[in-house]
């Protein structure tokens, strides 16, 4: 079984989505106490609950795979693009320098960003990641990827991945292929099976009365001009209401838990409302299984949904990553053990 180690947790969709391959996930690191205590509430291994500047490398056990959903505001739109001259854009390197202290690199490095992280500074950003992650001795492979294109979510959610495999570029998907790794092998396929609609993950019956709009609302007369379709999620924009077409939900962001009017609107049988946050946690692939404690207030909960990242996708990419180390260990250990046969029988 390998083992995983999950650098800036938040709530564990990362983790969650490796557990569903087999994986076991040995230790996260997350600084945020709210979002340590929803992790904590959905998973029993060990969460390490501090900065990740004072993380130590004695902190942590050694395991196969390192998962980093590091900050994104500083690649994001939202977050205004500054980069690596925001202080959370050089958190990369801390990623790195626990990489470069541990006794063993770790077989594998699992990135996932904004996807303007890929083309922040005219792509100089990330030729910086790049390079800096082959300086390790890491081969690396990066694509943007969309939740709604790759999974049966409804969610339109693009996230730049890097997946990383320490050494030369010799893994293969099966011990036939002799091949080495290629976007298309690494990533997968579009899915084709047909994608949910938005009715099937919002709440059939009538929800709090706080997350509805009554007419005392200033923008009340907006919405009610505007928004008319059952099968479509809304966006209030200061001054007037955005329709989001397609049966799809717009990119949940972390946003929605600043307050105001981020988080996006829907019409049902009782009026115009907001997403709740378990809504926002279904459109993230998260199941009514997974706890949303009742000590975390709805604002935190909404950015905790915003940062987090689309389940089934990270498993499909981890199913993909676990392909890959079966290729190249499993394949290794045969051979060593056929090769320690024949010399047994030779002498």
């Amino acid at each position: 079984m390998y083992t995983v180690g999950g650098l800036f947790a938040g709530v564990g969709g990362i983790e969650l989505g490796f557990e569903g391959n087999g994986f076991k996930v040995l230790w996260a690191n997350e600084f945020d106490k709210d979002a340590c205590n929803t992790y904590r509430s959905n998973f029993n291994h060990r969460l390490i609950e501090q900065d990740i500047h004072t993380l130590e490398v004695k902190d942590l056990s050694p395991v196969d795979v390192i998962t980093a959903g590091f900050p994104c505001q500083a690649f994001s739109v939202a977050g205004y693009r500054k980069g690596f001259r925001d202080p959370r854009g050089n958190l990369f390197f801390e990623i790195m320098r626990l990489v470069d202290e541990l006794p063993e690199k770790p077989k594998v490095l699992f990135l996932e960003n904004v996807k303007n992280f890929y083309t922040h500074d005219k792509k100089n950003t990330y030729k910086v990641v790049h390079r800096t992650l082959e300086d390790y001795g890491y081969s690396v492979f990066t694509k943007i990827l969309n939740s709604a294109e790759y999974t049966k979510i409804p969610h339109n959610r693009e996230r730049t991945f890097i997946i990383c495999f320490r050494g030369e570029v010799d893994w293969t998907l099966d011990h036939k292929c002799e091949c080495s790794w290629t976007f298309d092998s690494l990533f997968p396929p579009p899915k084709s099976d047909q994608r949910l609609h938005i009715r099937d993950i919002l709440e059939e019956k009538k929800v709090d009365d706080r997350f509805y709009y009554g007419e005392s609302a200033y923008m009340y007369n907006e919405l009610k001009k505007h928004m008319k379709s059952r099968d479509t999620v809304y966006q209030w924009r200061r001054q007037y209401v955005r329709e989001n077409k397609s049966d799809m939900c717009p990119t949940l962001t972390a946003n929605m838990g600043t307050g105001g009017h981020n988080v996006p609107l829907i019409i049902d049988d009782w009026g115009f409302r907001k997403l709740t946050p378990r809504e926002c946690f279904r459109f993230q692939g998260y199941s009514d299984s997974f706890k949303l404690p009742k000590d975390v207030s709805t604002s935190q909960l909404y950015k905790q949904a915003g940062n987090s990242v689309t389940v089934p996708l990270i498993e499909r990419l981890a199913s993909r990553v676990k392909i890959a180390l079966d290729s190249k260990y499993e394949n290794s250990k045969n051979q060593k053990e056929k090769i320690n046969v024949t010399t047994a029988s030779e002498s």
